[in-house]
């Protein structure tokens, strides 16, 4: 593991805006165990308004990486109940797990030609993963690591999938890139898929605290509110054409947050409004790819552009950048639980957590 307290770049930017039936199978883990070497560095925070010098109160952050079975190319992770952290091995077919007291990890394989992508913890405190290779929905047995596969209707093949988010009802809704989204009942195991309204693009999926889902499509360029009934879509397009969504979180007050990949931008959807707001990240060629809002509801995001975590205070305007200390890091997504946020270092084979140290 190493560890670094920093206390990171503040940039202050402004808004623009405008209205707008499962198989089951048992697989044993794979243990593999990794040592800790900490590293404790400090670093110096520097201010860079653009448009606003009120002085800003310094936050204090601890970033720590752990290292992970090397080839694994974790792509999402998610918080375990159990205080680890679940991560998807893609290249490896696996679902990995950290302890990060102790920086031991362990795999579970999945299936053959499984390439996982998405992973999140369910209401039933099991991890829940979109896998790409399989063409299915995946749940692991938290205990046993026991495996079921949900694979999608035969009229949805190679739906490439992404994300998956559990809707007020229980209910697991999904997307896949090649043009789809769809819902899963865990209850009985009925699994439906649908074809997207302008075809390849779903990719980030997200509740609000009211359970409503939406979803963001890259290459279809907008925001998706879906009909929880009808499983029909509202297409909602943002200020900037050709902004590409990619990813999507909701703050506590339902609004959504989107990560706009072509345009640099990080976007958010008031649906009581029904008006956007954009503001682009700092750097000169930024590429907004996940995005995340924690319980203070702080907006985070990884810019591949920068190779660095962003955080945003939408209510000063101000982004911290925590570059990563690997080139290329290729953060794909962010998950968090208080006072964490956690993503994975895909093209480093690391985990990494940025702590709130004090605010």
């Amino acid at each position: 593991m190493r560890r670094t307290v920093v206390a990171a770049v503040v940039v202050l930017t402004a808004c623009t805006s405008a209205p707008a039936e499962p198989t089951s199978a048992s697989s044993t883990a794979a243990t593999v165990a990794t040592s800790l070497v900490p590293t404790t560095l400090s670093a110096v925070t520097t201010a860079s308004p653009t448009t606003d010098t009120t002085a800003s109160p310094e936050v204090e952050f601890e970033v720590a990486t752990f290292p992970v079975a090397a080839g694994s190319r974790p792509h999402d992770v998610a918080p375990a109940t159990d205080g680890g952290v679940w991560y998807t091995a893609q290249r490896r077919g696996a679902l990995g797990w950290l302890d990060p007291v102790t920086g031991e990890t362990r795999e579970t394989p999945l299936g053959s030609n499984s390439a996982p992508h998405g992973v999140i913890v369910g209401p039933d405190g099991a991890p829940w993963i979109t896998d790409g290779g399989l063409n299915a929905i995946v749940r692991v047995d938290p205990t046993s690591l026991a495996v079921q596969t949900f694979p999608l209707p035969a009229a949805a093949p190679s739906a490439n999938l992404n994300t998956a988010a559990f809707d007020g009802e229980g209910i697991l809704w999904f997307t896949g890139q090649a043009g789809w989204y769809g819902r899963l009942d865990p209850a009985n195991g009925a699994i439906e898929a649908f074809a997207a309204p302008r075809g390849s693009g779903p990719y980030g999926i997200a509740a609000t605290p009211a359970g409503d889902i939406y979803f963001s499509s890259l290459a279809g360029s907008y925001l998706g509110a879906v009909d929880r009934s009808s499983g029909a879509v509202e297409v909602i397009d943002p200020p900037t054409p050709g902004a590409g969504l990619r990813r999507v979180w909701s703050d506590s007050g339902g609004r959504l947050w989107v990560s706009e990949w072509n345009a640099g931008q990080v976007g958010v959807y008031d649906p009581q409004a029904e008006a956007w707001g954009e503001w682009r990240l700092p750097g000169d060629a930024p590429q907004a790819y996940s995005v995340f809002v924690d319980e203070a509801d702080a907006v985070w995001l990884t810019d591949f552009g920068a190779n660095a975590i962003v955080r945003f205070d939408p209510q000063t305007e101000s982004f911290l950048s925590f570059p990563s200390d690997v080139n290329p890091a290729n953060v794909r997504q962010l998950l968090g639980r208080p006072g964490e946020v956690w993503g994975a270092e895909s093209a480093a084979d690391r985990l990494v957590v940025i702590r709130t140290v004090s605010d």
